[in-house]
């Protein structure tokens, strides 16, 4: 099996992908309560899926019984400049790297499938054909913990996974399947004493170090959040109207990110200007953002998200485009508009 496991380590790297590890469905005994504890203390905010299913999010082996190795994925999609430039362009809007180019899932999960028939039909050339599983962002599964366990990174003061050699830009995908192959020995923390990730972040959204309050980061707010965001959040979002990049940019360890090799995550989206975006009705939002993982918000939560960078920008010019806002049909887009107006006229 050592064999079989270094031919699809070596043929993951031939698809795109940028690491590769092996794990147990049981690798991570811990994950279990550290997900009841985030939930118990309603840190998980309107993210009701992540109770809903909680067993078989924190118990891997109980989503599928019959699997005996994770093989964890990471995608490299980092970006070729500081992201965080854009926040002093208060008349445009910030939009997070992964989400300015394809949709991540879509480019992921069709190189985690060519993987798992490679797999497949690799592993039956030995013996019986073993099943499959593929996974990525759309299942009860931990990824971040089990990319950990697998060796590929360790989850960082800010709770993402953080690699020495790739950095802390990229994507996870797994592949879950009956064969038992040899084990990769889990990451250890290289977090140190540095707290750059928890400084950064405009919002305090960490309670402390390896924890996480969703319900004051920026980037659930302007994506998983539904309805009007706390009043006293609106104006630490600044002119990000669509998720937040600051926590992972500050990490030292990006001085060694790995270059992203998919053209496909090169940016489509960039800095559009807010005036633009303010006035994108169903459809226009629709076509604007087809092929984007910002379509899946939806034009009401994303205009809500663009009201109120357009109330931050302090440019009077954007006031008109505010107001024309404030009767919106939808209750938050006009809520939004109408705070923007007023922030405006302070």
């Amino acid at each position: 099996m050592s064999a079989l496991k270094a031919r699809i380590a070596a043929r993951a790297l031939e698809e795109g992908f940028s690491a590769a590890g092996f794990c147990a469905p049981g690798a991570i005994p811990e994950a279990a309560a550290r997900l009841s504890a985030f939930v118990a203390a309603g840190r998980h905010g309107q993210m009701g899926w992540m109770a809903e299913r909680m067993g078989w999010r924190g118990d891997p082996a109980a989503l599928w019984p019959e699997a005996r190795t994770v093989i964890m994925l990471a995608e490299v999609y980092t970006p070729e400049a500081d992201p965080r430039v854009v926040l002093a362009e208060r008349d445009r809007g910030a939009v997070s790297v992964y989400a300015q180019g394809k949709d991540y899932h879509d480019l992921v999960k069709k190189r985690l499938k060519r993987l798992g028939r490679w797999l497949i039909e690799a592993a039956a050339k030995e013996g019986p054909a073993p099943e499959i599983k593929v996974f990525v962002d759309t299942a009860p599964v931990m990824e971040k913990p089990l990319g950990q366990a697998a060796g590929i990174g360790w989850q960082g003061k800010h709770t993402n996974l953080v690699s020495r050699e790739l950095g802390s830009w990229f994507f996870l995908g797994a592949i879950f399947t009956t064969l038992d192959l040899p084990k990769d020995m889990a990451e250890g923390d290289h977090c140190g004493s540095c707290r750059a990730c928890l400084d950064a972040c405009p919002t305090a959204a960490f309670p402390a170090p390896y924890e996480l309050d969703a319900r004051r980061c920026i980037s659930y707010l302007t994506i998983e959040h539904r309805g009007p965001v706390a009043e006293e959040l609106r104006g630490l979002v600044g002119n990000r109207i669509y998720g937040c990049d600051d926590c992972l940019a500050a990490c030292p360890w990006n001085k060694f990110a790995a270059a992203a090799r998919e053209i496909g995550y090169r940016p489509r989206v960039g800095a559009p200007e807010l005036a633009e975006l303010a006035m994108l009705d169903d459809a226009g939002f629709r076509e604007r953002f087809s092929g984007s993982p910002i379509k899946r918000i939806g034009r009401d939560r994303f205009v809500r998200n663009v009201l109120y960078a357009i109330g931050n920008s302090a440019n009077l010019a954007l006031w008109p485009v505010a107001g024309a806002l404030c009767d919106d049909p939808d209750p938050a887009v006009a809520d939004a508009a109408r705070w923007a107006v007023a922030r405006l006229a302070e």
